[in-house]
Parts: structure tokens; C-alpha cells; sequence
């Protein structure tokens, strides 16, 4: 079943992302999710998120990165699926 495949999901969020607590957001839900990965800030003010998990797990990831917290003003969501590595141990902030 679909649901159950481990997956990689790469996502650059554009917006007024940056400075409005998008990372901690990302960081909280992933845990809640059980996911593992990265979420960094990059220097043209997008937010990058690399997650793997099941795939269920990770479109309610996306579906909350759509969003993001209160403060945020999300204009564009890139998402890419890939092939899970295995690489990560945890979630955390790059």
C-alpha cells in the first residue's frame, strides 16, 4: 500500500517565511509525525525542507507547510518526492 512506503519529500517554501517561527512550526509537526530530516532557512528567503517518512505522514507535512504558523504568508509551496535514504535519525534545524 502506498500509505505505507517510506518516501523522501524535498520542499522550498516561499513568502514571508522567514522570521515568523516557519522552522520551529516544521520542526514540532515533523516530530508529531514521527518524520525524520531538516528544515534550514536559505539566503533567498525561502525555508527548505527535507523529510522522509511514510507517505501519509508526509503530505500532512506539506499539507501544514501550505500554511505554516500564524505569521507566515505563504505564496509558493516546490515540493519534489523522492526515494528515501535512510540518512536521518531524527528531525531537527539545519
Amino acid at each position: 500500500m502506498e500509505q505505507d512506503l517510506v518516501r523522501r519529500l524535498h520542499v522550498v517554501v516561499h513568502g514571508h517565511v522567514q522570521g515568523v517561527g516557519f522552522r520551529y512550526f516544521t520542526l514540532r509537526r515533523a516530530e508529531m509525525l514521527g518524520l525524520t530530516g531538516w528544515v534550514r532557512n536559505c539566503q533567498d528567503g525561502t525555508v527548505e525542507v527535507v523529510a522522509e517518512g511514510r507517505t501519509q505522514e508526509l503530505e500532512t507535512l506539506l499539507t501544514a507547510l501550505h500554511t505554516g504558523p500564524s505569521g507566515a504568508v505563504v505564496r509558493r509551496v516546490e515540493a519534489l518526492w523522492l526515494s528515501a535514504t535512510g540518512e536521518f535519525r531524527r528531525f531537527e534545524i539545519a
